[in-house]
Parts: structure tokens; C-alpha cells; sequence
């Protein structure tokens, strides 16, 4: 069974960085694509990146694309997102789910995801 446990959400002021972690179980990356979510207070989930785990080809959302990037270790089963230049428009509970499938292409916007992890608050302020 999929797990999928994320961390590093946190207080950052804005213009700051955070690298969130999201640690897989029950599967490993290879076979896999991670998307990165967010749901801000009073706004619906949006997809903001994803990264293919066998090539590591990364995709963005306009938004975050130049600010964030998504990477993968496959040795410790754990995907990142290096968040840069925060906003306070960012926060948000962040959430990243797998997808199961060997491409070389993601949609950051495609959210029919197999399993989903619980989510990190990221709140960006001064």
C-alpha cells in the first residue's frame, strides 16, 4: 500500500525558502510520478508541480515555476520542494501524491492521484 508522508512545512517570512520532503512507502519512485499540492484558506486544491521518478523530469504551474523545484532521491524514496522567493500567496497546506505509471511527462494539474500524503502547512509572513 502507498503511503506517502510530507515535512518541513513551517513559518518562513516572505521572500524566504522552505524545502518540503515528502517519504514514500509501499513503492518505490521508479514506477511513479509525484505531484505537489496546495490548498490555501477558502480556495480550492490546486497542482502546482510534478516529477517523474524514473527520469526526474520536473513540471510547473506558471505561479511557481522560476521559484519552485521539485527533485527526488531515489535511494531514500523521497521526493522535495525547494520552495524560493515565498510569497505570502503561497500558504497554504501543501500535499504531495503519487500516480502510478512510468512516464516521462507529468500535468502539475492532474489530480487523479493513487495515493495522497496529509499534508504540511506552509505559512509565509512577516
Amino acid at each position: 500500500q502507498e503511503q506517502l508522508v510530507e515535512s518541513g512545512g513551517g513559518l518562513v517570512q516572505p521572500g524566504g525558502s522552505l524545502r518540503l520532503s515528502c517519504a514514500a512507502s509501499g513503492f518505490t519512485l521508479d514506477y511513479y510520478v509525484i505531484g505537489w499540492f496546495r490548498q490555501a484558506p477558502g480556495k480550492e486544491r490546486e497542482g502546482i508541480a510534478c516529477i517523474c521518478g524514473d527520469s526526474g523530469n520536473a513540471y510547473y504551474i506558471e505561479s511557481v515555476k522560476g521559484r519552485f523545484t521539485a527533485s527526488r532521491d531515489i535511494g531514500l524514496n523521497t521526493v522535495y520542494l525547494q520552495m524560493d522567493s515565498l510569497k505570502p500567496e503561497d500558504t497554504a497546506v501543501y500535499y504531495c501524491a503519487a500516480d502510478r505509471g512510468f512516464r516521462d511527462y507529468c500535468d502539475p494539474r492532474y489530480a487523479g492521484m493513487d495515493a495522497w500524503g496529509q499534508g504540511t502547512l506552509v505559512t509565509v509572513s512577516s
